[in-house]
Formats: C-alpha cells, sequence, structure tokens
C-alpha cells in the first residue's frame, strides 16, 4: 500500500503546482482565450441563477472563483477542459431535484462528478454547465452480512468500502486501478471494472439496488435484497455505465461476497510478445479462471522499475502477473497447471508466491503503471481497447504497429485475462504534430480491435473521447434507440449532454484540436 500512497501523493503535487500552467498552456495551444470569459457568466447560467443556486445549496456549497473553475475544468482525461459556470456540492437529495429543476427551467446542462479519475471524459463540464460534485456523500449506510449487502452513498471511496467490508470476513471484488481515490458513483456510472475482472465480473455484477434523482428532479428507487426478481424492466442494467447522463445516484445497494480463503500470485516474463500472449490464450483454453491475468510490455515493466525499483525483469518483451484463488488445495492444482503452461509457452524466471505482502507488492506495481509512464513524458493517454480473449496476440501485435507506423511510444498493459489492453501514448499535447500522430494511432487500434469482433472501450467509458468511434461503428437502429430513451429520460437535455453520443444537432462536444 505505500507503493500507492506515494503515487497518489505524488499525483496531487504535481496537479497543484502545475495545474494553472498547463492549463494556460492548453487552452492558447487550442486557440482559447484562456482569460475571456472567467468572470463573465454563460448565457443560461445568468447571474440570477447563480444566486437561487446558493439559495439551494448555500453560499459556502456554490463555487464561482476563477482557482476553483480552472480545479474543475477537467478529470483524468488528457486534451479535454472547459471551465463550469459554477461548482456545486449538495448535501441533499432534495437539493439535488431543486438544482436539476432549476436546470429544467433556465436550460442549463449539470455535470456529475465524483472524484475526476475518468479517463473518457465523461465529467469534463460543457459550456454555459454546472458541476455538481457528489464527494460529500461518503456514508456506508449499512453493511447488512446476514444479506450479504452493503448500502453505500455515491461518493465513498471504492478501495475504503473494500477494507471495511473485509474486517467482517467478506469482499467486494471489483477493483479499479485507482481503487483508493475513485468513489463508488463514479464505478456505477461507468460500470468500472479492474485487476479482478476476470473471475468476479465488473461493478454490474454486484449492482443490486440504487436511489436516483432523474433530470426532471424526479427521485427513482429501483432493486433490493433479493438475489431474484425479474419483476418489469431491468433498469439497474439501464443506469450502470450510463456515464451520469440519465440520473445523480444517491444511495448504492451492493451485492458482497465472502473473501476467498487463500490466494497465489504467479509471475513470469518472455522473450517474445507472441508467447506472452498464447500463455493468456492458452490458460483460457484450459478451463482456468484465474482471478486476474495482468499484462505489462517491455516499455511499461521498465516505467514501473524505475518508479517502484521492485526487480522487475527490464529486458523482456512482456511479464504476466496472476493470481488463483478459492478454498483448499484447487488453488494449488489451478496454480500448478498454469505454471505448467507457461513453460509450455517459453516463459523465463517463473515464479509464485501464496505471502499477502509480497503479492500486494507486485500488484501495486501493476497498478502504478500508469502514474509509472506518465512521468516519462508531458501527456500520457490511456486508453482501452477489447477483444475477445483469443484474439489478444493479435491486438498485442496491432498495438506494436500503431506504435511503429506513428512514430510515438506505445506503453502497453492492461487485464489479458479478459482481452482488455491499456494501451497508454506518451507525448506532448503542446506539439501538435505529436497528438495528431498519437489520435492516428489511437484510431488504427480501435478499427482493429472492431475487425477483431472487439470494442472501443472495456471499462473507461466512452464520454467524450470516443463518442465519434461509438457512433461510428454503433448499429443505427442501438444508436437511435439509446437517443430515445436519454429524451424520454432527460426531455430538455440538461443532465451531462453531449457525452456517449450526440442527443441532437445543439448538443456538441470538446473537440481534440
Amino acid at each position: 500500500m505505500r507503493l500507492e500512497r506515494v503515487q497518489i501523493n505524488y499525483s496531487i503535487y504535481i496537479a497543484f503546482i502545475q495545474v494553472y500552467f498547463l492549463l494556460f498552456i492548453a487552452c492558447s495551444f487550442r486557440g482559447v482565450d484562456f482569460t475571456s470569459g472567467i468572470k463573465q457568466i454563460g448565457l443560461a447560467v445568468t447571474e440570477l441563477v447563480i444566486d437561487q443556486l446558493r439559495r439551494i445549496c448555500g453560499s459556502a456549497s456554490t463555487l464561482t472563483s476563477r482557482e476553483d473553475k480552472i480545479c474543475y475544468s477537467y478529470d483524468g482525461t488528457p486534451l479535454f477542459y472547459q471551465e463550469p459556470e459554477a461548482i456545486l456540492f449538495p448535501e441533499t437529495v432534495e437539493q439535488i431535484s431543486e438544482i436539476l429543476k432549476l436546470a429544467n427551467q433556465e436550460k442549463f446542462a449539470v455535470v456529475p462528478r465524483g472524484a475526476g479519475t475518468g479517463l473518457s471524459g465523461g465529467s469534463v463540464p460543457l459550456k454555459d454547465s454546472v458541476v455538481l460534485v457528489m464527494t460529500k456523500w461518503n456514508k456506508i449506510i449499512e453493511l447488512d452480512e446476514a444479506n450479504l449487502t452493503v448500502t453505500v452513498e455515491p461518493g465513498v471511496v471504492t478501495g475504503d468500502l473494500q477494507k471495511t467490508v473485509e474486517k467482517s470476513g467478506l469482499f467486494y471484488p471489483p477493483d479499479p486501478g485507482s481503487s483508493n481515490v475513485c468513489t463508488i458513483g463514479g464505478n456505477v456510472a461507468e460500470n468500472a471494472g479492474g485487476l479482478r475482472g476476470l473471475k468476479y465480473g465488473v461493478t454490474k455484477n454486484y449492482l443490486m439496488g440504487f436511489e436516483m434523482v432523474l433530470p426532471t428532479g424526479e427521485i427513482l428507487v429501483s432493486g433490493g435484497k433479493n438475489y431474484k426478481d425479474v419483476a418489469g424492466y431491468n433498469l439497474r442494467d439501464l443506469v450502470v455505465g450510463s456515464e451520469g447522463t440519465l440520473g445523480i445516484f444517491t444511495k448504492i445497494l451492493l451485492k458482497l461476497i465472502p473473501v476467498p480463503q487463500r490466494s497465489i500470485t504467479i509471475t513470469s516474463s518472455f522473450g517474445n510478445l507472441t508467447d506472452c500472449g498464447n500463455s493468456v490464450a492458452n490458460i483460457i483454453s484450459a478451463h482456468i479462471v484465474p482471478s486476474m491475468i495482468e499484462f505489462l510490455d517491455n516499455t511499461t515493466i521498465n516505467c514501473v522499475e524505475d518508479f517502484t525499483h521492485i526487480g522487475l525483469p527490464r529486458n523482456a518483451a512482456a511479464m504476466l502477473i496472476l493470481e488463483v484463488d478459492g478454498r483448499g488445495d484447487v488453488v494449488d492444482y489451478e496454480a500448478n497447471m498454469i505454471m505448467e503452461i507457461l513453460k509450455k509457452n517459453n516463459a523465463e524466471g517463473i515464479r509464485s508466491t501464496s505471502d499477502a505482502e509480497q503479492a500486494n507488492t507486485l500488484k501495486t506495481a501493476r497498478r502504478s503503471a500508469f502514474s509509472a509512464l506518465a512521468r516519462k513524458r508531458p501527456t500520457a493517454i490511456l486508453e482501452d481497447a477489447t477483444v475477445p480473449r483469443s484474439e489478444l496476440p493479435v491486438m498485442i501485435e496491432k498495438v506494436r504497429t500503431a506504435a511503429a507506423q506513428n512514430n510515438v511510444v506505445i506503453g502497453n498493459f492492461g487485464h489479458a485475462g479478459d482481452g482488455n489492453l491499456h494501451p497508454t501514448c506518451l507525448i506532448d499535447e503542446n506539439d501538435k504534430a505529436e497528438v495528431d500522430s498519437a489520435l492516428r494511432a489511437f484510431d488504427f487500434i480501435f478499427n482493429e480491435a472492431i475487425k477483431l469482433g472487439g470494442t472501443i472501450t472495456g471499462e473507461h467509458g466512452t464520454g467524450l473521447a470516443k463518442k465519434h468511434f461509438f457512433e461510428k461503428s454503433t448499429p443505427a437502429p442501438a444508436l437511435n434507440l439509446m437517443r430515445k430513451i436519454k429524451s424520454a429520460v432527460d426531455p430538455n437535455n440538461i443532465l451531462n449532454p453531449g457525452k456517449i453520443f450526440s442527443n441532437s444537432p445543439k448538443c456538441e462536444s470538446l473537440k481534440l484540436s
């Protein structure tokens, strides 16, 4: 856990020291007058509207200073910046409802936000918008050990929830790389996955119920503690992954499971990417389901080793970090089978450990992959593309091809067990030629993933960053149905408009350049 704290503290330090300077340069690069409009209110968010928002939330919970607008003008996604007109910290369901009713009346946009760790631009403000921050909603309301459920507010940090339930011998498996920072509300909004997704699934597999405020201000309660309930439409699957476009969560009911009794962590390295990819495919085809199969290429290995100094194999083309867990001798049996498969695929330096501290060090190193890569260049664009697991070796080579053809550095890592790769392009966003090269590389990667039967995003969401790919690759009937759902739930298009897809010609997203 020490390494994770170092990672987070470093990121916060850099953010506070450099945010103003970087945003100034970024906006100048994009042809935006950084100083214009700072004290001006947009057409929809007038001074009168700001006064009404202060009456709803209180002056202390309604921020409008220049510094606050800058701090909430971006999330974890590079290349997207837009200042909101105000930042709100509501504390009651009634306040949220009143804010949304006012937004419908005055026709301004409301952008929900948790910790701002999203990687698809989902919580980046739009023009004439206010940001609604849910970080004050951080209570664990009920831990029900009899029914194996936990009810939380949306601002609860995922890692804090996991530590709390584990004290009672229970387990909340979704494990995003930012689990020490990200919040449950954001996880549900993005349908977050993580390292354990292969065996345990993603956030939607644990959502049992919710309370949310609809875009019209109505309060919706759905689901409950019943493990079987097929009455009516499944609204949980509709709202999970909706990226803040269909409502604002105020309570979330999650399923828990018993904590695994044992686990064994295995590491191995490879002289080439093909053997690494084939190992993953062979493990899955052998009907073994590890809790984790994580992949790092050579660029990522060296960046992580520079950051953590834990002895990763610098000369390896790739390495795998695997984990099996469960009960009794089954864990040993599966671990031995995996190691035999690795040997047949020319793996080197195969090691296994059941020591929790050693295993956590390896997993922490994997979680630090993005931060380690980001230290190398001013801008790191972290993406995710997912393919069927059998196509993983092909997709790994496609990422290499994209980097070579566009003369960019791409570190590749990810959740190899479920075919979810995270190619990360290292550039300087103030160099337009580098930005264009990176965008061409990702265009190639996403198109190749789709050709292999894959998808443009496995867990980061669509947001602003991928909406053009989503609209291009989604069949028209499906896209039209989504637009109809959005229009029915949000008739005035005020809640996080322009994210995922364009709902109408009036709804424009930010541009990359």
